[in-house]
């Protein structure tokens, strides 16, 4: 058994905890949070370092918010137990770095929860493009405003998710960008935005992602030589259209997908990865400092 706690119990925290407690090769041994809840059956701590004191842990889900990211991960790292962070790495370039260089000097195993990575969808788009040539990819993530969203902008919080979804999708690096972004109605942080790229071999990307929309909506555009891919992340489907005629028909074809829940499929890699090393889909602190280069400001 891997025993793993969870820190920050907040939205995403509880998530991982639902999860977890289905994953037969771990043991969720202790959760910490500055706000008591009495609702868990599992030891229970204001502190973290009392919380290490009293338990063997092996591993730890970060999922504070992303301004403490650093000071919780360098704190887990320090007693020595493997690091699960929610996405980014931390709210700096030069705060994510100082976590992989203490990480890496500690030998520890970390990873950056990019759970988009492992949505049936993605995973399924990412396959068939392997022997396709790429010529653009659009994504699109919008929605209602999150209230407990208030220490991050939609770049932080949204466009990091398709920035490293174009990189692995993709596998090329980004070469150039060009970000427009408004604030409508966040009272700190920009909550609108349009993002473009260049990557290498001349792929063109672009996102476009909000708060302001009433809906949610998640999907993935891709145009290749003779083939088009439209993905849709929430109801995990796929589609090709292709074979175009000069009466404005076409082919389509709707791929098969085995839906699944991607949380649950992140975080069984990352017992995979505790136990063998072999990190698989998992996005890299390294991945996720590619990702903050793109949306922070030098």
């Amino acid at each position: 058994m891997i025993n793993i706690a969870i820190i920050g119990l907040g939205s995403m925290g509880k998530n991982h905890y639902r999860v977890l407690k289905n994953i037969g090769e771990v043991n969720v041994i202790a959760l910490c949070d500055v706000v008591e809840y009495s609702s868990f059956k599992e030891p229970f701590y204001n502190d973290i370092d009392e919380m290490f004191k009293n338990e063997k842990i092996d591993a730890a889900i970060i999922a504070v918010p992303t301004f403490l990211h650093k000071d919780v991960a360098l704190k887990v790292a320090s007693y020595g137990a493997d690091l699960f962070i929610e996405k980014p790495a931390a709210s700096k370039i030069e705060d994510a770095e100082t976590i992989l260089d203490f990480v890496e000097k500690r030998g520890l195993k970390s990873c950056v929860g990019h759970v988009e990575r492992f949505n049936p969808a993605v995973l399924n788009l990412k396959e068939e493009l392997k022997s396709k040539t790429i010529y653009t990819i659009e994504i699109t993530r919008v929605g209602p405003f999150p209230p407990r969203i208030s220490d991050v902008g939609v770049l932080t919080d949204l466009a990091v998710h398709d920035i490293d979804l174009i990189r692995y999708i993709t596998s090329k690096d980004i070469l150039d960008k060009s970000i427009f972004k408004s604030q409508k109605i966040h009272n700190h942080y920009e909550d609108n935005a349009v993002l473009s790229f260049l990557l290498e071999d001349d792929i063109i990307a672009s996102i476009t992602t909000n708060w302001l929309t009433p809906f949610k909506r998640r999907k993935i555009e891709v145009a290749c030589a003779k083939v088009y891919f439209e993905a849709d992340l929430i109801a995990q489907t796929l589609q090709e259209f292709s074979d175009y005629q000069t009466n404005n028909s076409y082919r389509v074809r709707d791929l098969h997908i085995k839906k699944d829940e991607p949380l649950l499929k992140e975080l069984e890699a990352f017992v995979e990865y505790i136990k063998s090393g072999d990190r698989g889909n998992l996005a890299s602190i390294e991945d996720s400092i590619e990702t903050l280069k793109v949306v922070l400001p030098k």
